[in-house]
Formats: structure tokens, sequence, C-alpha cells
């Protein structure tokens, strides 16, 4: 596989088809809709994360899962503080990490009016794990991640952020190698530790095949609670995926017809 140069045509096209696919599609349900389960910003006035994307291609993390030998080695952030105008801050990782991801996810984890970030961190030697980055008394920081996976070029994809149970608090969810292992995970962000608790996990399933530069599927809301959409691990059906606080249960929706029975299963439309 090759490996696309820093700034070459083909950077912007990944980053735009992955904010195209992989989450504005769902931007107001999987990630940023995970505040409206919290309800209206306790607290007023408080620093804010505006907008963020990954900087600094690099080749450091040859994975290739993404479709080039690219990831990124930082992140930027737009940011308003309290009664004050707007900021930027970079995050730039170690040389054992890269961010493996399509884009950076806003959401308001702990119901406070101020989102945070959710990325995927790959590490040299560990594979990957889902981190949370927040402003924290007016710094920048890591707040929360899982475990690494443990082996290197061993990758995750996310699902969404919501609060999937119905008890006021937010659950992340993502596929854990999902050309592998093909086994959601769903954790719970614990507001006020900064904490991500495992709660429940679903083999046989997937949202992404190597090579492809967008996430498929995502979380929905039809009118009965969230859902997760999701592949079954041979690609032959999507799947509606609902987790009730003590257990997993899935159902299948339809034949998968490429990217636009997930689109239409997003959509509440019924798959033919």
């Amino acid at each position: 596989m090759k490996t696309a140069r820093p700034g070459a045509p083909r950077l912007p096209l990944r980053l735009w088809r992955g904010l195209a696919r992989g989450v504005w599609l769902m931007s107001g349900l999987w990630w940023a809709g995970a505040a409206a389960a919290q309800g209206p910003a306790a607290v007023p006035c408080i620093d804010r994360i505006e907008g963020a994307r990954f900087v600094e291609p690099t080749g450091r993390y040859p994975h290739g899962v993404l479709g080039d030998d690219l990831e990124w080695a930082g992140m930027r952030l737009d940011t308003r503080a309290c009664g004050a105008g707007g900021g930027r801050l970079t995050v730039r990782l170690p040389e054992a990490l890269v961010f493996e991801d399509v884009a950076p996810r806003l959401v308001d984890l702990d119901g406070q009016g101020a989102r945070e970030v959710v990325v995927v961190e790959s590490h040299q030697s560990r594979g990957a794990r889902l981190a949370v980055w927040g402003l924290r008394a007016g710094a920048l920081r890591r707040a929360a991640a899982t475990p690494f996976i443990g082996t290197r070029f061993r990758w995750l994809a996310p699902v969404g952020a919501a609060d999937l149970d119905g008890d006021g608090a937010v659950e992340l969810a993502y596929v854990d190698r999902p050309h592998l292992a093909r086994t959601l995970r769903i954790w719970r962000f614990v507001a006020g530790e900064d904490a991500l608790v495992p709660l429940a996990s679903l083999p046989g399933v997937s949202n992404h095949r190597i090579g492809e530069r967008d996430i498929a599927g995502g979380m929905r809301d039809c009118g009965a609670g969230p859902e997760m959409i999701l592949a079954d691990a041979a690609w032959q059906r999507v799947l509606a995926v609902r987790f009730d606080g003590s257990g997993v249960t899935r159902r299948v929706l339809g034949p998968h017809r490429g990217r636009g029975s997930f689109a239409a299963a997003l959509a509440c439309r019924v798959l033919h």
C-alpha cells in the first residue's frame, strides 16, 4: 500500500469523506444528540470546545486500515472561554501515539453544557483505544480512555454516544476490531469522575471493512429509544442493536446493499 505525502490532494478527501459519512450524517443524533438526554446545561458560563479537527499527518504508524498509511499526530481545537473571545489549542501526541480516526466527535458527555471530544488513539505496540478529551478547570486534558486493545495494528470503530438505557447517563459504543473480533462494546461515562465503565458486549457485528475511509452505521431513534445500526459479521444484513441496562439484543432490519442501506436504516426507513 502506498503512503501518500503530507499535503497530497487525497488527505483532505479522506477527512471530508470521514466527516460526511462518519460524523455529519449522524451528528444530530449519535454524538451531539447525547447531550439532549442530559437536559439543558446546568452551568450557564463555562469554557467550551467549539470545533475540532486532526492535523499534522504522519506515517509513523503505517496500519493503513483507513485506506492509506497516514494517521494524525495532532488535533486542533477551537475554543471559547467564559466571557471572552475564541481561542485555539493544539494537542500533539507523543511519538508512540497517533489519532487513527476519520474525524474528532464533539459530544456533551456529562450534561454540563460543554462538549468533550471523542477520538480513537492508537499506540505503536498496544493498538487502539477510545479516548475522551475535555476542558477541565480551563485546561485541556485527556479526561478518560478505555484500555488499549493490546496488540499493534488492532483497531476499533466508534458507533456513537447516547443514553442507551434511559438512566440519564451517556453510553459510548464501538466495534472492537471490526475486521477480526467483530464485537460491540458499550461503556458508560461517569460524570463527575471522568471515568469510562464497561457495561456490555455483543459479538458478531461490524461497521468497517479494511480500506474504507468512513465508518458505517451509527445511532438512531425512531421513537422508541436509541438503537445502534450495524452490519452483521458477514456484511449480509443490517442490524438494529439495543442496550436496556441489563443486556444487548439485536434484530435484523434487512439486507445489506451498500451504504444506502445504512442511510435508510438511520432515517427509519424500511430496508428492501
